[in-house]
């Protein structure tokens, strides 16, 4: 609002002409007060005495006083009338506020790196960190309680000093990616030549940790099934050639599917056991069921489906049987064997059941050994085809209806078929990251509310990993104050108020809290690490925590 001097104390009230702009008009309202063009005017301030100005200030003395006169409803006209009230003085409260710093996307000044990474990164040796400022940090480790690191910035000022320019360092880099390359090149070179050398001359070596897991558990189970159905292929197969039955051939192809499944899972049984590198960081423990769902498959397909062709062809081109008095034999034979390896499994299936805590028929559907749960699907299912196949062979031998040994073939094939649908069922469930059961994660959430320093936990995520290993996760909302109050705790509270009463200014504040709140968050790192440790050790079966701060 802009008023302009008139030559007499004539008043206009009301609202000027309108104001064209583009395709807009705009009807502004005017209150032309009398202003006599004079050296000095007089402004009302907010306190309500007089301030007279230069003329130089003429202008903005008569707006301020429109401006005073059109908020307190004062008319011109009506002067006698309405009297303004007097005004109070306004109190400003100034505010201290600390300078907004910006940290460019490169800020690296507070950041710390470790001195294996300085050696590393940026091509130094120990003896150049040693004249570096060397810093105590708390370690995410728990084996260690502290440890050395260093200000980035600092290492990168000594790497500067120790190369002369970034150009330089960057050669350096390239110089020494080029040399662990070649130096990998002969590390596989030479433990090339080391396993020929061991397979010319013999492995001298102490047996491993792996070859001793075949004698124990689900090894052992395994290894057992494997020798006792390799027999049980060779003598079936003798007695399907001298036979012909197709009841007989599809035991035959049984064991000979048992025997190739049971030797995969020894083979997945070896690789879970290798330890963890840094491009798998949480191990192999999965390989078990890689090569359960596998066996699975190899059942479904060798097993049943070699089963349903020998029967189909049966049936549409049926054959006289020979004498079935060896097969007899040869099928009780298998029964005792199979039996054996089945009562192994079942008496290794109730020792883990018992121990989790859990029924046998929870730890066979649940999967939780997939090696033993394949031997004993595998072992049952055999059990059971002996008998389909012995009494269809016996019917075809009381009636002369080679038929029903076509159909014995049929049944065998869809026993094995079920027993594949189950195993590959139940692996891929495992695979997928199943949860835990929910008394399990219960008993993990009630844990960690009970702690005075968790005030509520979120998103609460427990996978099973499989080879009884959980994997938790959880969003958690940490009470400041009771952090605070374990900070406060441990240091002198004298000697924390005497810091306090010695704050004068801004920047002394500024030092202080900056001082104290890394600290406090140091302290709430430590209670992440105390939560997750008593996890671990609450539940053995946690062995990766993940905690997530709100």
């Amino acid at each position: 609002l802009r008023c302009q001097a008139a030559p007499g104390p004539r008043a206009c009230h009301g609202w000027k002409a309108s104001v064209k702009n583009g395709s807009l008009s705009y009807i502004l309202p005017c209150n032309r007060l009398p202003v006599q063009l004079m050296s000095q005017v007089r402004v009302y301030t907010s306190n309500g005495q007089k301030k007279d100005l230069g003329s130089e200030d003429t202008n903005k003395s008569a707006h301020e006083e429109t401006l005073n006169k059109a908020e307190t409803g004062q008319d011109t006209t009506n002067a006698g009338q309405k009297q303004s009230s007097p005004k109070q003085p306004i109190q400003v409260k100034v505010k201290a506020v600390l300078k907004k710093r910006e940290y460019g996307p490169k800020y690296t000044q507070n950041n710390f790196i470790t001195g294996v990474r300085a050696i590393n990164e940026f091509c130094l040796k120990s003896s150049d960190l040693d004249q570096l400022r060397k810093i105590k940090r708390r370690s995410p480790h728990d084996d260690t309680e502290t440890f050395t690191v260093y200000l980035r910035s600092d290492v990168e000022a000594k790497s500067l000093e120790v190369w002369g320019s970034p150009e330089a360092l960057a050669r350096e880099r390239k110089r020494r990616k080029e040399a662990e390359i070649k130096y990998r090149e002969n590390l596989f070179r030479n433990q090339r030549l080391l396993w020929e050398y061991k397979q010319f001359f013999g492995n001298t070596k102490p047996r491993s940790s792996t070859a001793t897991m075949f004698f124990k558990g689900p090894g052992k189970v395994v290894m057992v099934a494997i020798c006792i159905n390799g027999l049980n292929f060779f003598f079936k197969l003798l007695a399907w050639v001298y036979t012909g039955s197709a009841s007989m051939f599809s035991e035959a192809i049984h064991s000979l599917a048992d025997t190739c499944n049971q030797a995969l899972l020894a083979l997945g049984i070896s690789q879970s056991a290798r330890t963890p590198d840094p491009s798998h960081p949480y191990g192999f423990t999965n390989m078990r069921y890689i090569a359960s769902l596998i066996s699975g498959v190899g059942i479904f397909m060798m097993g049943a489906g070699l089963s349903w062709y020998h029967g189909i062809i049966g049936l549409l081109h049926p054959h006289p049987v020979e004498s079935l008095l060896w097969a007899y034999c040869i099928l009780a034979g298998s029964l005792v064997s199979e039996g054996a390896t089945l009562l192994v499994a079942i008496n290794e299936i109730r020792r883990s059941a018992r121990a989790k805590g859990l029924s046998f028929y929870q730890y066979v559907v649940q999967s939780r050994d997939p090696s033993t749960n394949v031997v004993l699907l595998e072992d049952a299912a055999a059990v059971l085809s002996v008998a389909v196949a012995a009494t269809c062979m016996g019917l075809t031998s009381l009636t002369g209806n080679p038929y029903y040994d076509s159909v014995g073939s049929l049944g065998v094939g869809t026993l094995l078929g079920t027993v594949s649908a189950f195993l590959i069922y139940t692996n891929t469930e495992a695979l997928l990251g199943r949860s835990i059961e929910p008394e399990q994660l219960q008993r993990l959430t009630e844990l960690l509310e009970s702690d005075p320093v968790v005030r509520a936990i979120h998103d609460v995520k427990a996978t099973d990993m499989g080879m009884s290993k959980v994997r938790f996760k959880a969003e958690v909302d940490f009470d400041g104050r009771v952090v605070t109050r374990s900070y406060l705790e441990k240091q002198d509270i004298e000697q924390l108020l005497q810091e306090i009463q010695q704050v004068k200014t801004l920047e002394e504040l500024e030092a202080f809290m900056l001082k104290h709140g890394e600290n406090i968050i140091d302290t709430l790192g430590a209670e992440v690490d105390r939560l997750e440790k008593d996890l671990k050790q609450r539940n053995p079966d946690v062995r990766h925590v993940d905690l997530e701060i709100l």
